[in-house]
């Protein structure tokens, strides 16, 4: 499962990287989405893709009984997540508020500012 989620995970890098270097603003925010989210799954990959029992711990004993999930990676992307979906709404109302102001899509438009 490892280098199918590898393949996976590159295709999902290089059309992020294809998309920030377009000229269009809402492409480049598209690309940062897809980026967020291949580094969230590449953390996932990399912590090891088990499907073994929750990390929880009995009251009389000291380690955990068996293989278990380890929860760092889990509680890593999820907050990346949620900060990920922060820019997101962020950058979305940005974009809104500059194509009102200079009606176009183009970022070589929006560098003129003497219109």
């Amino acid at each position: 499962m490892e280098p199918l989620m590898a393949v996976g995970i590159g295709i999902l890098y290089a059309v992020a990287i294809f998309l920030i270097l377009r000229r269009s603003i809402v492409k480049l925010v598209i690309g940062f989405v897809l980026l967020a989210n291949a580094a969230n799954l590449l953390i996932f990959t990399t912590a090891g893709m088990t499907r073994d029992a929750p990390p929880l711990i009995a009251d009389d004993r000291l380690l955990p009984a068996g293989n278990v999930a380890d929860p760092l990676p889990q509680a890593v992307v999820l907050t990346a997540i949620v900060i990920a979906f922060g820019v997101l709404a962020f950058a979305v109302v940005l974009i809104r508020r500059a194509y009102e102001i200079v009606q176009a899509d183009d970022m070589d438009q929006m560098k003129d500012t003497d219109t």
